[in-house]
């Protein structure tokens, strides 16, 4: 089931907009601002994102930036020419002006949808100066080869392919275990430990930081 998260502050509209989706077979979350907005992404990838513009906290423009990967629909009262250009060249991958027909939304989420998962994905990922082969299961640190455990690579695989984000301990936990199957909330600090010594035995640099009660992340350059 594909996930949908609707930012957008009006509870009118998005009430409506997730009505519509769950009854098209999407599941659905919410976010009423674009601080929110952030914290929820910190713990979900949704398959799509349905963005105001008008949102308090951090706007629709300030926030679309950070959504990395993740096809955008702005949906906004906004009109003007200039502006839509701006956000389809910032990322979004369509414009929808309030009102809508929500069967002709619902109709582009398919479209864009279908876009996203017939587009190739490199098999290759790249962070500072990590490379991630994900056909070959290696990783290189300034072109030398890093023997990791299969959980370390699971770990640094979403890790790296996340990386603009937080990624909470359940959200790395239920990813990985589609990978290795020996890792528990126990173990993770300590499979995290030895992941970043290897990668620092090799480079000098740590590349990974815990956030304090939250999860982990690339360490931001």
């Amino acid at each position: 089931m594909k996930t949908i998260l609707i930012i957008d502050d009006d509870t009118h509209i998005g009430n409506m907009l997730e009505e519509a989706l769950s009854k098209d077979g999407y599941r659905v979350s919410r976010a009423y601002s674009g601080t929110e907005a952030l914290l929820v992404l910190s713990g979900i990838r949704p398959d799509l994102i349905l963005l105001d513009l008008m949102l308090p906290g951090l706007s629709g423009e300030d926030v679309l930036p950070r959504l990395k990967g993740i096809p955008v629909i702005v949906v906004s009262a906004k009109v003007d020419i200039d502006n839509k250009v701006d956000l389809l060249l910032s990322g979004a991958v369509d414009y929808v002006t309030k009102p809508f027909s929500t069967k002709e939304l619902l109709a582009r989420i398919a479209v864009h949808l279908r876009t996203a998962s017939n587009t190739p994905v490199s098999p290759v990922v790249s962070f500072d100066d990590i490379i991630l082969n994900t056909d070959i299961h290696t990783v290189t640190v300034n072109a030398a080869e890093v023997k990791l455990t299969r959980t370390e690579y699971a770990i640094l695989k979403i890790l790296m392919q996340n990386q603009t984000q937080v990624v909470t301990k359940s959200l790395l936990l239920g990813h990985i275990s589609e990978d290795t199957p020996d890792c528990t909330e126990n173990s993770l600090k300590m499979h995290i430990s030895n992941l970043r010594k290897k990668l620092r035995d090799v480079s000098g640099k740590d590349y990974i930081d815990a956030v304090w009660g939250i999860g982990f992340k690339m360490r931001a350059e």
